[in-house]
């Protein structure tokens, strides 16, 4: 499979009309039209669902376009790191980031970084830990910003100064949010909406002991915006870190007793980084030991 032919085939499928792609891409119809039927024979699958009008992605297609988009963004970087200027650091970084007070941090890092290297650009991803983790693994991302617990065996990392505290979002005219903290009493029997990953919710499993076992959770969720949008709605209180941000007819409160957290900054061990993530590695490293020399 050239990549040429893979971004074809992936406005066609954004597209959904091969005319239309054509025009997009200054191709003529035939010629588009024959290299996807090319492709369709390479893989000795079909791709597409035709009509006159209208094509829609199989099954077969739409894996197809999940992993084109991976090798075609990563082609993309490659040539980007490959083709910086000698004279003058350049090129893209990618890193992943939770919804995390630590990202403050994060961006301090990156202002400090850019105010050296004005030609080096950043792309942010917004995911769960376990999200960036697996777009760290394929090479997709070159860093990510993790909450911990994590297993960071198999990373190079940098702990950050940052804490992160649990608590809970909630209705402002909640009868819990005059509380200054929330214990395992006061959510005993009350709708909970917990994160998605096993690994938070076994901490918070934790927390509550014995009662633990007798919670109602009633949903799960990954982005807080989200889960605020239940929390408003009456549908639960959400266990959650506590964000630098607000949310209209919402309150956080802190868990009694608390529950904090530290956060890392992780590469792969063992990878060839572009020069670009190679010195903004170096920059966080250097960055974090002045801090601690230098304490506030």
């Amino acid at each position: 499979m050239e990549i040429r032919v893979l971004k074809y085939f992936l406005m066609v499928a954004r597209e959904e009309n091969i005319t239309r792609a054509a025009h997009l891409l200054h191709l003529t119809q035939p010629t588009l039209s024959r290299q996807l039927i090319q492709l369709e024979e390479e893989l000795g699958v079909k791709l597409f669902f035709r009509s006159k009008h209208h094509i829609v992605l199989t099954e077969e297609g739409m894996l197809l376009r999940r992993r084109a988009e991976e090798i075609v963004s990563l082609a993309e970087k490659a040539k980007e790191e490959l083709c910086h200027e000698k004279e003058q650091l350049a090129g893209n970084i990618s890193v992943g980031s939770g919804e995390l007070q630590s990202s403050q941090f994060l961006a301090e890092l990156i202002s400090t970084f850019q105010r050296e290297n004005p030609l080096v650009t950043f792309e942010l991803y917004s995911g769960n830990a376990d999200n960036i983790k697996e777009r760290i693994e394929r090479g997709i991302l070159d860093l990510g910003l993790l909450p911990e617990p994590v297993d960071i065996a198999k990373y190079g990392f940098i702990r950050t100064p940052v804490q992160e505290t649990w608590g809970v979002l909630m209705r402002a005219d909640s009868p819990l949010a005059e509380k200054p903290g929330i214990t395992p009493q006061d959510l005993a029997g009350q709708p909970l909406i917990l994160p998605q990953r096993e690994i938070l919710q076994n901490e918070l499993f934790h927390w509550f002991g014995p009662l633990a076992e007798k919670l109602h959770i009633v949903a799960s969720g990954n982005l807080l915006y989200n889960e605020a949008i239940l929390a408003r709605n009456q549908v639960g209180y959400v266990l959650t870190l506590i964000l630098d941000c607000s949310y209209e007819g919402l309150c956080f409160v802190p868990l009694s007793p608390s529950i904090r957290t530290s956060t890392v900054l992780v590469w792969k061990n063992a990878q060839v980084f572009s020069p670009a993530a190679s010195a903004f590695i170096e920059h966080a490293q250097k960055y974090i030991s002045g801090m601690k020399e230098n304490p506030i």
